[in-house]
């Protein structure tokens, strides 16, 4: 079953240096989680905020279900995502740091069926090491290609 779900940000490895990963549970409501088994759901923009010793992420797009009733979810509201203390706090000591930030990195249904937030510790890259990403990037594809063609 986890292979079946897997939505992923792809700015994030772009947009961030990445440092240290954890596996977070979310707490959801019943059209949420068959929305997100329906794969309808978005983290491009979303991201991870610390509000009184809890973890929240924010701006995280999960589309309506289509077979709900009066009583949806909101599209863009709050959710809480469930972390050991321990987690909590390296993610709140991280955060104190200017230019740091905590980016969700995939959403996805673990074995036992529990809706799952890949997320990590992350710290904005510039312009030049952007550009270096880019060069790496097109660099790999152009062995590949080479490769392939003997």
């Amino acid at each position: 079953m986890k292979n079946q779900i897997n939505i992923q940000n792809k700015r994030a490895r772009f947009e961030y240096q990445l440092s240290d990963k954890f596996v977070a549970g979310i707490k959801l409501v019943g059209t949420e989680i068959k929305s997100i088994r329906d794969g309808k759901a978005s983290i491009t923009e979303a991201y991870i905020v610390v509000i009184d010793g809890e973890v929240f992420i924010r701006n995280m797009h999960v589309a309506a279900y289509a077979n709900s009733s009066f009583s949806d979810h909101k599209l863009k509201g709050d959710r809480k995502l469930l972390l050991n203390r321990k987690e909590i706090r390296k993610i709140e000591k991280h955060l104190k740091d200017k230019g740091n930030a905590v980016v969700p990195l995939k959403v996805f249904i673990s074995d036992k069926g529990w809706a799952k937030i890949e997320i990590a510790l992350a710290k904005g890259k510039k312009l030049h090491d952007k550009r270096q990403s880019l060069k790496d990037k097109d660099d790999k594809r152009s062995i590949d290609r080479a490769m392939k063609g003997h």
